[in-house]
């Protein structure tokens, strides 16, 4: 795998609540400069953020119901609008964790479709599971409503709740949904050797702050 196919499986991300415009901008030029798929940030700074690579084909990406998911489905379709409005062209939703745990799968699904139908024809919609917090039966379970509910990724964590990407998960993500649908690695994906665990574990999109350290991994010796 070379450096810019690697770099287009990255969204090169911020999220911290700290974060600054003078930092968002700095994302911004790593981005263009590594030609990362795009930046993941949070929806304040989605406007800003498509300022800076609207001449670009950086797409921005931004959080929805973000980071606990407990927000109620019609805050979750206002903001996936006033995202795409903003520039976002990926939004990347929490699911609601305590009605999945509370086996109320047909409120899963009624949040996730309409975050769906929010972004029809406009933006890609990513599901995040939060795995670290779920059962493997959950994982899986969510996985299957998320593909009924039209979603175009399955992700793994918010990189704010307990754990993040493993191998395992991936794996079970991608046996889950077979090969229509996009499985994001998020969540303590930090180096070259993390990154391409995930790949060949069946993420074909990585979301992590430390996209430039994951592609300078790449030298000669470990040419995948």
């Amino acid at each position: 795998m070379d450096k810019r196919k690697l770099a287009k499986m990255i969204d090169h991300t911020l999220l911290k609540p700290e974060a600054t415009e003078e930092m968002i901008d700095k994302l911004c030029l790593e981005a263009k400069e590594n030609e990362f798929v795009s930046v993941c940030v949070n929806p304040f700074w989605v406007k800003r953020s498509f300022q800076q690579l609207k001449d670009t084909n950086v797409k921005v990406c931004t959080v929805i119901g973000f980071p606990l998911g407990a927000t109620t489905k019609e805050v979750k379709v206002f903001e996936t609008k006033k995202a795409i409005e903003d520039g976002a062209t990926e939004v990347d939703m929490v699911i609601n964790i305590g009605a999945l745990k509370s086996k109320q799968y047909d409120i899963v699904e009624e949040d996730i479709k309409a975050v769906v139908e929010a972004a029809k024809g406009k933006a890609l919609v990513k599901v995040i599971l939060e795995t670290g917090l779920l059962t493997n039966e959950e994982k899986v379970k969510v996985c299957e409503i998320s593909k009924k509910a039209g979603a175009d990724f399955v992700k793994t964590s918010t990189g704010f709740g307990h754990g993040g990407a493993t191998y395992e998960d991936i794996k079970l993500m991608r046996q889950t949904v077979g090969r229509e649908m996009g499985v994001k690695a998020s969540g303590g994906v930090r180096d070259f050797e993390g990154a391409m665990k995930m790949i060949e574990a069946g993420a074909t999109r990585i979301g992590a702050s430390s996209g430039i350290a994951i592609i300078n991994g790449l030298t000669s010796e470990n040419d995948y």
